[in-house]
This record gives structure tokens, C-alpha cells and sequence, in this order.
């Protein structure tokens, strides 16, 4: 039976971050992924640059990636009027096949284990965790759940989330096109949810939205969605119009819920996704993913350095930091969402901003954090 300090369950954005985070100060890891690397995930693939002097802090120079340098914001609601301003801390457009494989690498590189197998169970007993994957046990003291926004775990563990249906839809796709600007992430109201573009490392234009489910059912499939309903917004029918899809099919999620989630779930720590959800239209949700890393990290080291510091006071800690950073920008972007997803009040919020355009970047910084330095 394998015993390392920690399990984490799930390799994306947030599971990765706190592997390496964790083997570079010395603490044996364990990362189960369920999924080969590379591979897409369902996601705007917009990251704020506000994580970059923590990524520079391990090692990890998105440089590499050569990835788009993001400045410009543009918004239409569903009528096809936009407004656009700067990003003043701006962001990257950035693919996660390429980013979460990158990261994936440099686990590997720094002597992390990482193990591409589903985990069944997890059980607390005795101040230690048994996690079962593939029939074989492995015990550590600590879990990180980071097995992302809905997951078989999460029923298991009762989570309150997972017993409410949620009515929304998430779909992506990348698509050829040439006359998207390189440094602009645009976001289009449509009936029933909102589209975000914006060109990646790899030369296409990531298109990912969040759609209502009571709308989308009236459709049979998300082509017929995107002719009948995205392409009545003027700005996505000229997109659509001149692309190319680079995907045989499109990639998607149901049941994206943004209920609040429970932090600690029977002594497991969640992280990204499976700790909460900011609304995607925010843009900072790869951000918050891998924030979330860190203040676990943070916290788990407090433990390992501290004898004084025993579980409830890890927890106790990592609570404080998730609700101090997070519960702000989340409760921005449930306002947010309702003001678009509004026509009236859109439409409304439009003219308002083009009157007073101090107000743009004001709604941005409240669904941002600051740069993050260690």
C-alpha cells in the first residue's frame, strides 16, 4: 500500500498546480487523473495574467506557450450593440489541451506520481484517508479534491449540490479564423445565455458558452442551437459566417451548477471547480482554479512545519482564505449574470456604460483578484 502525504483527486488546472506546488517544498504527492494528457476540456480558456507571478514563483514560464496577450474587452448584448474597453491586468488565451498538459509535465519533471485511473471510493477514518483506484488501495493524510464541477465523487460524498438539477448547458468548440484580433476576448449575449471568443496559442478562436437548458431543448443538437439562436446575436452570425470549425464535435457539459458548494466534504479539501463556480462570463474562473491551489498548499504546509497544527485547524484556515478571496467575486458575477442575461437590462446596463465608461473597469475588478505573489 502506497502512503503519500497527499492524494489529489483530479488533474486539471487546480489538481496540477497544487502537485507541483507541493513537490517543490518537499511533500510527497500522489495525482490520480482520469483522463490521458492532452486532451480539451469544456472551458472559455481565457486565464487572467493575475496568476502569473505565482506560475513564476514555481518555475512555470507560460512563456513557453507562446500564447496570445490579451488586453481588449468587447460585449454585445443580444441586439448586436457593443461596447469594448482595456483589461487593465489582461490575460492570456491560452488552450487547457496544451496548459493542462504543459503542467502535467512539470509534475512529472519535479518527481510527482501521477496515476491516469478513475478513484471509486475515498474513506476518513483514524486522522488518515484510504483512497481505492483500480482495486488498489493507497493512504495519505491529507485529500484535495479537485475532480472538477460535477463528478460520480461528489454524489458519494452527498454533497447538497449534486442533488439539485441545474439548468444550464456549456459547449465548446475551436474554429479557423483569421480576422478575430489576436489581443481581444469578445463576449455575445444570445436568448438564454452568453458566448465567449477569443484566439488561442495553437491559431484558433476558442468558442465556448453557457446556455440555459430550457432553452437549448427546443433544439435537436448544438449546430442547430448555434444556427437558430447564437447567430441571431449579429455579432456571432458575422463570426459564424466567416469560421471554420476545427472540431469534428463540439465538446459538452450539462448540469453546470453554480449553487454553493461545500468547502470540506468528510475532511476532504476541494479546489477549483469542485470548491465553487464563478460565472464564466467573468472570465476568471482558470484564475480562481488555480488560486485555490495555492491557499490549500498554503495551508497543508502550515500543518507540516507547525506541530501546533492539527486538521480542524487547516480546515479552519482554508475556509477563511476560499471565502476572504472567492465570495465576493462569486456573488459579482450572480449579480452580473442576472443584469445580461436580462434584454432590458443589458440593453439598459449598455447605455449606461457608454454614458459612463469609468464604469466598465470597475465591474471587471470585481470579479478579478489582484496579481498573486507568494
Amino acid at each position: 500500500m502506497k502512503k503519500p502525504r497527499v492524494i489529489i483527486i483530479g488533474g486539471g488546472l487546480a489538481g496540477l498546480t497544487a502537485a507541483i506546488d507541493l513537490c517543490k517544498r518537499g511533500i510527497e504527492v500522489i495525482l490520480f487523473e482520469k483522463d490521458e494528457y492532452p486532451h480539451h476540456k469544456v472551458c472559455g480558456e481565457y486565464l487572467s495574467a493575475e496568476i502569473l507571478p505565482y506560475y513564476d514563483s514555481l518555475g512555470i514560464d507560460l512563456g513557453e506557450l507562446n500564447a496570445p496577450e490579451i488586453h481588449k474587452l468587447e460585449y454585445s448584448s443580444n441586439s448586436g450593440k457593443t461596447i469594448t474597453c482595456d483589461l487593465q491586468m489582461g490575460g492570456l488565451g491560452i488552450s487547457r489541451y496544451n496548459l493542462d498538459h504543459f503542467l502535467y509535465r512539470s509534475a512529472l519533471n519535479l518527481g510527482c506520481t501521477v496515476i491516469t485511473v478513475t478513484v471509486t471510493e475515498v474513506s476518513f477514518n483514524r486522522e488518515k484517508f484510504t483512497v481505492l483506484a483500480n482495486d488498489e488501495e493507497y493512504m495519505s493524510d491529507f485529500v484535495l479534491g479537485a475532480f472538477g464541477k460535477r463528478s460520480n465523487l461528489d454524489k458519494k460524498l452527498d454533497r447538497d449540490f449534486f442533488k439539485n438539477q441545474s439548468g444550464w448547458l456549456a459547449v465548446k468548440a475551436h474554429y479557423k479564423d483569421s480576422e478575430h484580433p489576436e489581443d481581444l476576448v469578445s463576449l455575445h449575449n444570445f436568448n438564454g445565455g452568453y458566448c465567449g471568443l477569443s484566439r488561442t496559442e495553437i491559431n484558433t478562436v476558442n468558442v465556448c458558452y453557457l446556455a440555459s437548458y430550457s432553452s437549448f431543448k427546443k433544439h435537436k443538437n448544438t449546430e442547430t442551437f448555434k444556427n437558430s439562436v447564437l447567430m441571431k446575436n449579429p455579432r456571432l452570425n458575422e463570426f459564424f459566417q466567416r469560421s471554420e470549425p476545427v472540431f469534428q464535435k463540439d465538446l459538452s457539459i450539462a448540469q453546470v451548477n453554480f449553487d454553493r458548494k461545500s468547502l470540506i466534504e468528510d475532511h476532504i479539501m476541494m479546489i477549483g471547480d469542485a470548491a465553487g463556480l464563478i460565472h464564466p462570463l467573468c472570465g476568471n474562473g482558470m484564475a480562481m482554479a488555480i488560486h485555490s491551489a495555492k491557499l490549500a498548499v498554503e495551508c497543508l504546509v502550515d500543518f507540516y512545519s507547525s506541530k501546533e497544527t492539527g486538521r480542524q485547524s487547516v480546515e479552519k484556515l482554508y475556509r477563511n482564505k476560499w471565502q476572504n478571496n472567492f465570495n465576493n467575486r462569486i456573488r459579482s458575477g450572480r449579480i452580473l449574470q442576472k443584469v445580461l442575461l436580462n434584454d432590458t437590462l443589458s440593453e439598459l446596463s449598455q447605455n449606461i456604460i457608454a454614458k459612463f465608461p469609468g464604469i466598465m473597469p470597475q465591474i471587471i475588478r470585481s470579479t478579478h483578484g489582484k496579481p498573486i505573489y507568494v
